[in-house]
């Protein structure tokens, strides 16, 4: 089995999004990839649609993990 991470990053504290996120989606044998980054949901968005969105975008980049196992999901603000 093979293990993916993407990060995303970014510069600034302004450009790192109001809340962190980890997502990890596995196809069983097969697979398990991780993401982790920011994000700043439109007003009035809820967890689940932050979280659909990211599947969205994770399965427009790979299709097979659109239909992967979510393992784990975190959405928390960004702040300490």
């Amino acid at each position: 089995m093979s293990s993916q991470t993407q990060r995303s990053t970014a510069p600034t504290a302004r450009a790192q999004g109001s809340h962190h996120y980890v997502l990890t989606l596995e196809l069983p044998g097969r697979m398990s990839s991780t993401w982790s980054g920011t994000i700043t949901p439109h007003p009035g968005a809820s967890r689940h649609d932050v979280y659909m969105a990211l599947r969205n975008q994770i399965g427009d980049q790979n299709s097979e993990l659109s239909r992967g196992n979510v393992v784990f999901f975190s959405l928390e603000p960004n702040r300490l």
